[in-house]
């Protein structure tokens, strides 16, 4: 199984050498995965963004508490959360659906009102809780994806969220920065790259109940 390689070959990659970029080729290939990955209700409640831009990436290093991989890694990726999900958002969803799957919409409005209703009735908080949760999984598969392509990445919750919202003007757009992760190659000068995977044996880390 290639992935289980790929998977042993990945760490979180701490220092990146800045020369080296991310082909366009290879970073379409990352975002495609990362548009299959699952969401809850298949809504896709979270927005990406990539940021090249240096002079933007010198302004959140401050508030990525220093860490260089901010500006030397080829890529910065932040998954941005809805903070809210209304009738519109499901609407727009079930359209694409309807479109893609060569469906009737008003067939579909069911599945909107149950959507609508349980959605609705969560707090504000729990909305925003779980909307952050499906950016997770957009990240597991960035980090497979790159993995595959022998990219490096580090996934990275050591930033201030607030601070990107305001940098990046995402609060007026409805969304806040959940997490972020970087993409790259690795610096020879990289200390941590030499390190054996601490990971819990297979038969503590698991428990099969029959």
């Amino acid at each position: 199984m290639q992935l289980l390689e790929n998977l042993k070959w990945r760490y979180a990659t701490k220092k990146f050498d800045a020369t080296k970029k991310v082909s366009d080729t290879d970073l379409e290939k990352i975002k495609e995965a990362v548009s299959l990955s699952a969401s809850s209700y298949g809504l896709q409640a979270y927005k990406v963004l990539i940021i090249e831009d240096p002079e933007i990436r010198e302004k959140l290093k401050p508030a990525s508490w220093g860490q260089s991989q901010i500006t030397d890694a080829s890529h910065l990726i932040v998954f941005c959360n809805y903070t809210q999900v209304g009738p519109e958002v499901i609407d727009g969803y079930l359209k694409l659906k309807a479109t893609t799957q060569g469906l009737n919409f008003e067939d579909l409005k069911g599945y909107g009102d149950f959507m609508k209703t349980k959605i609705g009735a969560l707090p504000d908080e729990a909305v925003k809780a779980w909307t952050a949760k499906q950016t997770y999984i957009g990240l597991g598969n960035l980090l497979a994806a790159s993995a595959e392509l022998k990219i490096d990445a580090c996934p990275m919750e050591g930033f201030e969220p607030d601070e990107y919202d305001k940098i990046l003007g995402l609060s007026e757009k409805g969304l806040s920065a959940a997490v972020i992760a970087t993409i790259g190659y690795r610096s020879e000068e990289d200390a941590t790259q030499g390190n054996k995977k601490v990971r819990k044996p297979i038969d503590q880390l698991f428990e099969t109940i029959k």
